[in-house]
């Protein structure tokens, strides 16, 4: 913790002179940047994986048809395709996994009022008015909504609706281009429909991860999601 307090620190002073009393929040900003590069590999490798498992629905629904009354054999035999074809059905997850780690750093980093024995310095910096250490909660006390503090959630929580909405009506459009083979006799697979209907609505939980976590963390999933939306964009065109 202590060395990724130093790393933030350093930051914060390198972009002082562009950023002034707000370089933390920019030092949060660029770290964040710089992790999305680090797993953009992995990004890709997942938008290859998803193409080539939307190429396979058909031979996936062909082997439900075949197994529909053995589900053990129709998991080996769509294991064994998906060995054959070389693609991985965990893939699209493994972005969102290594970038938990950093996500936790700085959760732990601006909710600890000591790091190393010491007290956290990083917890006197703002973003205009709000502390990077504090949360949604602690912003309506201190001047309700439309304090300064609590007006920097509130342009938060537009700029994260505005992003969130972007991913819905991207992913609705996905999946009308691509939508659920049936197993048979005009039956779409078991559970597909629910999950279908709820998948838009997922970016929007992130309006709920910026309001009970720290501000910096805030930051992180704000800076990430908004990175993820124009990647996606790019990648699964």
């Amino acid at each position: 913790m202590s060395v990724f307090a130093d790393l933030v620190q350093h930051l914060a002073d390198l972009l002082h002179p562009l950023f002034g009393a707000t370089a933390a929040a920019a030092a949060i900003v660029l770290f964040t940047a710089l992790v999305r590069l680090l797993v953009h590999p992995l990004s890709r490798a997942a938008a290859r994986g998803q193409k080539a498992r939307t190429r396979l629905q058909p031979k996936i629904a062909e082997l439900r048809r075949k197994h529909k009354d053995d589900p053990g054999e129709l998991q080996k035999a769509v294991m064994a395709l998906h060995a054959e074809e070389k693609v991985s059905p965990l893939s699209g997850c493994l972005p969102g996994l290594f970038q938990l780690p950093a996500f936790f750093l700085l959760y732990h980093l601006f909710s600890n009022t000591t790091i190393g024995g010491q007290a956290n310095e990083l917890l006197g910096h703002e973003l205009f008015a709000a502390p990077l250490g504090g949360r949604w909660a602690d912003a309506l006390g201190h001047g309700g909504m439309f304090g300064g503090a609590g007006l920097v959630y509130v342009c938060l929580f537009v700029f994260v609706a505005v992003v969130a909405t972007f991913n819905y009506r991207r992913t609705k459009r996905m999946m009308a281009a691509n939508p659920v083979l049936p197993v048979a006799d005009g039956q779409p697979v078991p559970g597909m429909g629910a999950m279908s209907r709820a998948m838009p609505f997922m970016s929007f939980f992130t309006l709920f991860t910026v309001a009970v976590v720290p501000l910096a963390a805030a930051l992180y999933v704000v800076t990430s999601s908004t990175w993820a939306a124009v990647e996606r964009a790019a990648l699964y065109r």
